[in-house]
């Protein structure tokens, strides 16, 4: 194991953290998007995304084993793709006046729920935070053992 496989398993987990409050923020500025995609010649609102993450190597039960056995593991995260989301249906608003309103004055509205968004975004910064942690406990262990050779 290389002295430094601990940060760069952190800064991949930064990375990732990092992408996953940047989608988030992506959503939060299109709450209100009602042409954000153009599907068969038709716009449709913009869809909630969310990031999908997985290990870099392996499985989280692989590594369980790996534990368990106190052999070599971790290789960090990655993303594996950027998703939309295509279950939640938009919300119906109505408003006769927008340009988009159907023939009973109703809009289709992005499904993005600022709730869940919020607790995303406080999800990926607690773990950005708990991630910024490790990096400087591993740098602080680093400085202290070079200390040791003065």
């Amino acid at each position: 194991m290389s002295m430094f496989n601990g940060m760069n398993i952190t800064a991949s987990a930064l990375t990732a953290q990092r992408l996953r409050m940047d989608v988030v923020s992506s959503n939060m500025a299109n709450i209100d998007s009602t042409r954000a995609n153009l599907v068969d010649g038709e716009w449709q609102p913009y869809r909630r995304k969310s990031v999908i993450l997985q290990p870099k190597e392996g499985s989280f039960a692989s590594y369980l084993n790996m534990a368990a056995n106190r052999q070599e593991m971790g290789n960090g995260v990655k993303v594996t793709k950027i998703v939309e989301d295509t279950e939640t249906p938009f919300k119906m608003v109505y408003d006769p006046e927008h340009p988009d309103a159907n023939g009973d004055g109703y809009v289709s509205m992005p499904n993005v729920d600022p709730l869940r968004e919020m607790v995303d975004l406080m999800s990926a910064t607690r773990s950005y935070e708990a991630n910024i942690t490790v990096f400087n406990a591993s740098k602080a262990m680093m400085t202290k053992a070079l200390e040791i050779g003065k």
